[in-house]
């Protein structure tokens, strides 16, 4: 229980920036400061390593992943070559049952305000599991659970990519991008679902690509 609960405190705080990108990971000084052990701060962290939201560095200890225009491209690729296959999938074998849950689904993440105030610049907690549930749910109609799976392992690892730009690019219309997400697969259309869930995954990776190389010319 001391584990999952120091993990699940890291996590949110380096989804909430508390942690910047390259920032080390001192397993003593986390155990102080959460009031456990060397162990169980080092069992989290192999966790959060697990899950893409860590680095082990050899001789170096832990880190978080540093803001790499090469990792979160890689990230976008795989999951624009696994995603949009389960989504054709999902449309071809979803049933009634599917399609009433992507639209509750869709409802509950148009409904939920992207940004809090109390949160600062990032994505709410809220929008954020209603963004997941909602992808989630569209390509759960395939009925694979060990693609699932895939699925779940790819989301976390992308979840701090998808922090980062949003932080970055708040005018961004996800409304538009959801809806016609939920639109396209609704109708059974395949080809124009899976085209816009990869133009969806496409525009994070691109995002962070620009200002990867802004970032880059200002220190230069």
């Amino acid at each position: 229980m001391l584990s999952e609960q120091v993990y699940a405190n890291l996590r949110t705080a380096i989804m909430h920036g508390a942690h910047a990108p390259g920032d080390a990971l001192k397993p003593q000084d986390l155990a102080v400061a959460q009031g456990v052990s060397l162990a169980v701060v080092r069992e989290a962290l192999v966790r959060l390593v697990g899950d893409g939201l860590a680095d082990r560095l050899p001789n170096r200890g832990f880190a978080v992943p540093a803001f790499s225009d090469r990792r979160w491209q890689e990230i976008a690729e795989a999951r624009r070559a696994v995603e949009p296959v389960l989504l054709r999938m999902s449309v071809e074998r979803g049933d009634l049952d599917w399609e009433a849950r992507v639209r509750a689904a869709h409802h509950r993440l148009a409904r939920t305000p992207p940004f809090l105030p109390e949160e600062g610049e990032h994505y709410s907690d809220a929008w954020s599991e209603a963004h997941r549930i909602f992808h989630r749910t569209l390509l759960e109609g395939c009925g694979n659970t060990m693609l699932l799976d895939t699925f779940d392992r790819m989301w976390t690892a992308s979840e701090l990519a998808r922090r980062w730009s949003a932080r970055r690019r708040p005018g961004r219309d996800h409304l538009a991008e959801h809806r016609r997400l939920e639109e396209t697969a609704l109708a059974r259309d395949a080809d124009a679902a899976a085209a816009a869930l990869v133009e969806h995954l496409t525009l994070t990776a691109d995002g962070l690509a620009e200002d990867t190389r802004r970032e880059a010319t200002t220190k230069a």
